[in-house]
């Protein structure tokens, strides 16, 4: 990793991310960023578009439907071999 840029913290706690950094990652005035801690360090995170969001639940909701196919085909094949489950 390399060395970085010193940056100034302002009054408000505000620091201008360097404007190479921005180019690079496709960060922009108005964006939003995650900052967080992660072992004992600042890390700032783009956040996800709202199209990557709609992406990422279309995904799992393809799996959960993928799931609950492949349940309905084991129940299935339970009940022909053990038969109904006994009322209790």
């Amino acid at each position: 990793m390399g060395k970085g840029e010193r940056r100034k913290i302002g009054k408000r706690g505000q620091v201008t991310i360097p404007k190479d950094l921005r180019e690079r990652f496709g960060i922009k005035g108005g964006d939003n960023v995650v900052i967080r801690e992660e072992a004992g360090k600042i890390v700032i995170d783009q956040s996800a578009t709202r199209e990557e969001l709609a992406e990422g639940y279309r995904q799992r909701a393809q799996r959960t439907r993928d799931l609950a196919e492949e349940l309905a085909g084991v129940s299935t094949e339970a009940d022909a071999h053990l038969g109904d489950a006994p009322e209790w």
